[in-house]
């Protein structure tokens, strides 16, 4: 959780053979029948990506595993691996039969027919890596950190990134147009960077939004969508509206704690943790860390922080806790305010 905590170099798994699902305490492939038993996650689910026919999809948890559902295949996961930092995004072949995990510090895991073309670990990213897109060929793949930054992999190129613009919040996806001639980057207030041939067809950047963008799709008829957490839709370009959850009620993806999530004993323990990692202060802010927790912003996103705020800093102190507490139930011991 904290800045000692899920350290990974860049790896490549093989598929594991007939697995269907990893990384749950309960194993299912395909779509859960009437009355069939509920998986128990082992980490809360950060991403999911749609099969080529759209008769199917993949979800992947924090902890890398993957759940196939339709006519999306399993293919392999690092569900049950140790790794440095955790999956923040799942992306697909353009076949359908494979798919690459991306994890916060950079790590590309290949699955099926993916291949690694190359990961940025090496080269230390100034953010956490938030998301990954693929080249329509299935031959490269874009990686995007939250500071704006993106990386180019095979054959796709770079266009260009917001690294060098001050961002009113963090990046948190990466979409390419169809040409695979640019792509567009969208931050969590909605806001859209376009790069190359993407053009830009407007976002929802100074609008007061309910809920932070999570994620962004681009259109097969150009244009594109965004994605907030609470299933609001905004829809730009040729992307058509057909609907949304937006304004509902958002539970969390994983349990929290009884009441708003916080007991007084809990909050004097972390209150201790807050003075050793940030001094007390609940509304640190650095460029990969946030908040009194020092929550990496991958974590964030990773264990379901984003149903509160864009970051750490943003959220409440409970809010903090309850994420601190899901990536690790116990605060460490901060006897000499030791490290963790």
């Amino acid at each position: 959780m904290l800045k000692s905590k899920l350290k990974r170099s860049m790896a490549i798994l093989s598929p594991t053979a007939g697995v269907a699902v990893l990384g749950a305490t309960a194993v299912m492939a395909g779509a859960p029948s009437a009355g069939a038993a509920a998986i128990e996650l082992n980490a809360p689910i950060v991403s999911m990506t749609g099969s080529p026919s759209g008769h199917g999809y993949w979800e992947v948890g924090g902890d890398g595993g993957v759940f196939a559902f339709g006519d999306a295949n399993f293919y392999g996961s690092t569900g049950g691996q140790h790794l440095n930092a955790p999956i923040v995004a799942i992306a697909p072949t353009p076949d359908g039969h494979g798919y690459w995990e991306v994890g916060g510090d950079g790590g590309v895991f290949a699955f099926g027919d993916a291949n690694f073309y190359g990961s940025p670990t090496g080269l230390h990213p100034n953010a956490s890596i938030v998301a990954i897109a693929a080249t329509s060929d299935g031959r490269g793949y874009w990686v995007a950190s939250s500071d704006g930054g993106v990386f180019a992999y095979g054959d796709a190129n770079f266009y260009g990134s917001a690294a060098s613009e001050r961002l009113n919040a963090p990046i948190v996806a990466v979409t390419s147009d169809a040409s695979d001639k640019g792509y567009w980057l969208a931050s969590s207030d909605g806001g859209v960077f376009a790069y190359g041939n993407a053009a830009f067809a407007g976002s929802a950047g100074g609008q007061a939004l309910m809920e932070p963008v999570v994620s962004a799709t681009a259109a097969s008829g150009g244009g594109y969508w965004l994605n907030a957490s609470d299933g609001g839709i905004f829809s730009y370009g040729g992307a058509g509206f057909y609907g949304s959850l937006g304004g509902s009620h958002v539970v969390s993806a994983a349990p929290a704690p009884a009441s708003d999530g916080v007991t007084a004993a809990e909050e004097a323990e972390w209150e201790r943790v807050a003075l050793c990692e940030e001094g007390g202060n609940w509304a640190a802010n650095g460029s990969t860390f946030s908040g009194g927790l020092g929550i990496s912003r991958a974590n964030w996103a990773a264990y379901g922080g984003l149903a509160f705020a864009a970051e750490g800093s943003a959220a409440t102190e409970d809010q903090q806790i309850i994420v601190a507490m899901r990536i690790q139930p116990s605060p460490p011991d901060q006897n000499g305010c030791t490290s963790w």
